[in-house]
């Protein structure tokens, strides 16, 4: 990516980070409570299944209780990789509300105009330039399309993030 294409999603990207980073916390937040709650419930489990299974006997009960907590761990799991996929979502589908919103603010116009530019640019001679209900432009030229809509470079912006992302629900 060139300078002057860094240059000019420099406000975007920060834009996006910056919403990005609030409602991390707050899905945070709220990942961790549902987790601490799953955990607790997943270990209550496991602790009423164990006590009927020394009530059996050591012998008879001990491959059963074994199972029970394998199982019991494999729920706690599953639940809490649904969680993480949840929190994941839930941080696209904010990131995406929030850009949405950006053609009605103040500093759109500016904006759109650098992405006609840059999208024009990276087309190459002779592309034409569209710009897109849900924000910001596709320029197409012989050979080129390229994608400058607000939806896709929020996805870009996100997908950037990377590991940083993991922190939603890392402790």
């Amino acid at each position: 990516m060139s300078d002057e294409v860094e240059n000019a999603l420099a406000p975007v990207c920060a834009d996006l980070l910056r919403r990005a980073e609030a409602e991390v916390g707050r899905i945070l937040a709220e990942a961790r409570a549902q987790a601490d709650s799953i955990l607790q419930q997943a270990r209550s489990g496991a602790a009423e299944t164990l006590g009927r299974a020394r009530a059996l006997g050591e012998a008879d009960a001990a491959p059963a209780a074994a199972a029970e907590r394998g199982r019991g761990r494999d729920q706690a799991r599953s639940i809490m990789l649904g969680a993480q996929a949840e929190a994941y979502r839930d941080l696209r589908a904010e990131v995406l509300a929030a850009v949405g919103g950006l053609p009605a603010e103040p500093g759109y116009q500016g904006l759109l105009s650098r992405l006609v530019t840059m999208a024009t640019r990276a087309a190459g001679p002779g592309a034409s330039v569209a710009v897109q209900p849900e924000g910001g432009v596709v320029a197409r030229s012989r050979d080129v399309m390229v994608d400058c809509t607000l939806p896709r470079l929020a996805g870009l912006a996100i997908d950037e993030l990377g590991d940083q992302v993991r922190e939603l629900w890392t402790p």
